[in-house]
């Protein structure tokens, strides 16, 4: 047999959790079509690799990523792909980039996500699902990606980011928006309800929403309404949105936060297993660090983004309104609200992504200690920060604790996630999510076998993603492949210098075309736009 394709002497990782063994992989057309054990296999290629005795495996999904603009701006997507990620799970935490016909609030809407997704350097020239899709297409990109449509988007569009509750009529546009992106080709339906314009839902809104997924069986992804002081009744909202719509559910980088809940994991896993037992398929993701990372105004209470970005910063730019500010957040008076502030502490929140000129010396240092120097207050900071970056800024949040990091990463349900933000300064997740996990928590460790923490980047998350052809090596599956030296693969980027690659990474594949040769971005652009 001819093939395109062909990966021999490799320690095979299949994907499914199964033990290694020695064999070769061969593709042709972009598809895997022989993997096999005999070291005389008789297969010839038109490009032969000689693993010599590194690993292949599938190539590794994304289940967190925050690549939707980024991709225009650098389609080979370098700080993911050199980490072995061949699939992109975009349109997180209820904000996907359409669909979206408000042409007169698009601009609004870039701003307000500007410090999650960036801004896009072009003209917005779509307004469904299927036109982003074909702008994907159209830009080239190296690994493949699917989006979710995103609850805040639609919500975005029908009722803007108030405070209201839908009418009838209201309710069911929102909904016809999420069936239409999902006609469109979106592979699930997102909720960020930590988040303007979502943390406003009602379970009923959302459950009604989530109903769109029924007759496709289509995952319904999650970033919950509290991961701290409310994580409890987050949960149970969650679950029983799953099991009486009877969907799939997938909750977003898996943590516990906060003083009184660290220490928990063990509890939180419990969960997870209860409701499977009653039949409801719960799946997770985790990034592996015990520092998260959002846009900087997550900080702000609700209220504060009920309008258009003018309007928020008016409220920025006013001493009365930023007391109010601040006894929200310090005093705890909105019930039910995350909170990130003040459940982490100002010491522990270091503002990144900084480009004006007041403040780009203090990028990656934590708010109290600004305050301090500047002699100021956090809250005060906190406003400047984003009058000065013009509402584009992210923060670090080191909240999380790795004992709870290692219990929840030990969970044969959670998959691994970047939930990667861009910028000058970003989480060093960005680059290291994958590599990292291999490193510390296989070979240094000994917390997962290999073939676990495999499992856990590929056919956990295709599967819970829905993609029946990824994941797997497999004849007849999609030839997306990573090979990569056991004993050598380490992540190098650090909050210091968070915008450096990982070694060992050897070659990645998107459908059988090298996009990463001998650990560098070989200009190739094979990637598309997945559609359900």
């Amino acid at each position: 047999m001819s093939l395109d394709l062909l990966v021999e002497n490799a320690r095979i990782v299949d994907g499914t959790g199964a033990p290694w063994f020695r064999g070769a992989v061969g593709v042709t057309d972009g598809t895997i079509r022989r993997v096999c054990r005999a070291p005389d296999h008789g297969l010839d290629a038109a490009t032969t690799i000689d693993a010599d005795g590194s690993v292949v495996c599938p190539g590794f999904i994304d289940a967190h990523s925050h690549s939707d603009l980024e991709l225009f701006a650098d389609p080979a997507l370098a700080p993911k792909t050199r980490q072995g990620i061949t699939t992109e799970i975009l349109g997180q935490d209820g904000f996907s980039m359409a669909p979206l016909y408000c042409d007169d609030r698009i601009e609004s809407w870039q701003e307000y996500l500007s410090g999650l997704a960036g801004r896009l350097e072009r003209e917005w020239t779509w307004s469904s699902v299927d036109e982003y899709l074909d702008e994907i297409d159209a830009a080239g990109i190296a690994p493949n990606v699917a989006t979710l449509v995103g609850h805040g988007t639609v919500r975005y569009e029908v009722l803007g980011m108030e405070d209201v509750e839908p009418t009838d009529s209201e309710l069911e546009e929102m909904a016809a928006l999420v069936a239409e992106g999902l006609e469109d080709g979106a592979i699930g339906f997102s909720t960020g309800l930590v988040y303007t314009p979502q943390v406003y839902s009602s379970t009923e809104e959302v459950s009604r929403l989530a109903a769109e997924l029924e007759p496709y069986g289509r995952p319904f992804v999650a970033h919950i309404r509290s991961e701290g002081r409310w994580i409890w009744e987050a949960l149970d909202e969650f679950i029983d949105i799953g099991a009486e719509r009877g969907i799939p559910l997938h909750i977003s980088h898996f943590k516990l936060t906060g003083g009184e809940q660290r220490g928990k994991a063990d509890r939180l896993l419990a969960q997870v297993e209860i409701a499977r037992e009653r039949g409801v398929d719960v799946t997770a993701d985790q990034y592996p660090y015990t520092a998260g990372s959002s846009m900087l105004t997550s900080l702000l209470p609700p209220w504060v983004q009920s309008d258009d970005a003018d309007a928020v910063r008016e409220i920025l730019a006013d001493p009365e309104q930023r007391e109010t500010v601040r006894k929200d957040i310090e005093e705890w008076r909105i019930d039910g609200w995350e909170n990130v502030g003040g459940k982490t502490g100002w010491d522990r929140i270091d503002v990144t992504n900084l480009t004006s000129d007041e403040f780009h010396d203090q990028e990656g240092r934590d708010i109290a200690t600004i305050a301090s120097e500047r002699d100021s207050t956090p809250i005060d900071v906190l406003c400047d920060v984003l009058l000065a970056e013009d509402l584009d800024a992210s923060m670090i949040a080191h909240g999380l604790i790795e004992s709870d990091v290692r219990t929840i990463m030990g969970s044969d349900r959670v998959a691994v996630g970047t939930d990667g933000l861009f910028g000058s300064r970003p989480h060093p997740r960005v680059y290291g999510s994958f590599p990292r996990v291999l490193a510390r928590y296989v070979r240094e460790e000994n917390l997962l076998s290999l073939e676990e923490a495999v499992q856990k980047m590929t056919s956990l998350p295709a599967r819970a993603m829905g993609f029946d052809s990824k994941g797997v090596l497999r004849p007849g599956l999609d030839a997306d492949l990573v090979v990569f030296d056991p004993a050598v693969v380490t992540d190098r980027a650090t909050f210091d210098e968070p915008q450096r690659h990982p070694i060992g990474i050897e070659h990645v594949f998107v459908d059988g075309t090298a996009i990463v040769r001998d650990g560098e971005d070989t200009g190739a652009r094979p990637g598309t736009a997945i559609r359900a």
